[in-house]
């Protein structure tokens, strides 16, 4: 494969106090990304930083940008003249920067943060309401030049095996591509290579991530398990059988594989990030 591949700073940003986008904390980042050896971070932009602001900084350490991220509650249709309005700046800015592929995923929900990764809640009736504004939004971003890639994610209304098929299988191809995470396909029970297999034509863009099955088995809330028990590692650290992932992907793949740890479960951010590169290097070879 000739793929790029980047990195979410995700370590340096995210904690059990919240996530924190500033300039300040992606410049001890991009500091600490570069010296690792990665080439590329998730462009997910601060409020009130430019596209043109975001791509200076990133020069500053020597990093380009990789695709960045979108998520929305398409459960609610009342909010949504304002989330497409959201939408629409966000993949512009995303299209400013350069990239052609976004990830796209829902947002998160209570009933499933509480209950990760079985399906809690589900509603038939919810997942078309989800499906048919989602398909709205994607119009929106594809109107920006990108190409959304249906990012499924525990703790949201797309979150099962049953609902990434359906959404996949609802939206025309040309519409929505499919943005796979190795590692929260597997904790909701799902084998991610069969899967990318399946919609192998369709993947834009993917999310390489690893997680402990022995955590996620222990039951509890998803930041239970995300903090206090470390459910996610270092790719090549758990049970998510990766080869079998990348195996998947066609041949020719030459789209955005983002290395993805969401806390460190081997030392600090810079410590993870370099066993990630570390991986990488053995596994995917030069980007």
């Amino acid at each position: 494969m000739r793929s790029l591949i980047g990195i979410n700073p995700l370590p340096w940003l995210f904690g059990p106090s919240g996530f924190t986008l500033e300039v300040a904390a992606l410049r001890t980042a991009f500091a600490e990304v570069a010296e690792t050896g990665f080439t590329a971070v998730q462009a997910d932009l601060p409020e009130g930083l430019t596209p043109a602001g975001y791509r200076a900084l990133l020069r500053e350490y020597g990093l380009a940008p990789a695709p960045g991220y979108f998520h929305g509650a398409y459960d609610d249709s009342e909010a949504m003249p304002a989330l497409l309005e959201r939408a629409r700046r966000h993949a512009g800015a995303q299209a400013e920067l350069g990239m052609t592929e976004v990830f796209i995923a829902s947002a998160l929900a209570a009933e499933r943060l509480a209950t990760p990764a079985v399906g809690a809640a589900y509603d038939p009736e919810r997942l078309d309401t989800v499906i048919d504004n989602l398909a709205r939004t994607c119009e929106v971003i594809t109107a920006e030049g990108l190409r959304p890639c249906l990012h499924p994610h525990v703790g949201t209304w797309i979150e099962t095996e049953t609902e990434t098929r359906a959404v996949l299988d609802a939206i025309a191809p040309d519409l929505l591509a499919f943005g796979p995470d190795t590692g929260h396909l597997h904790w909701a029970g799902a084998d991610p290579a069969a899967l990318i297999a399946r919609y192998r034509d369709r993947v834009g863009a993917a999310h390489i991530k690893d997680v402990h099955t022995a955590v996620a088995a222990e039951g509890g809330d998803y930041w239970e398990a995300t903090f206090a028990r470390h459910l996610w590692t270092e790719p090549g650290q758990g049970d998510v059988d990766l080869k079998a992932a990348l195996a998947a992907l066609p041949e020719d793949f030459a789209g955005w594989l983002v290395i993805e740890v969401d806390v460190p479960d081997h030392g600090t951010p810079k410590d993870s990030a370099a066993l990630s590169r570390q991986w990488t290097l053995t596994h995917l070879g030069k980007e």
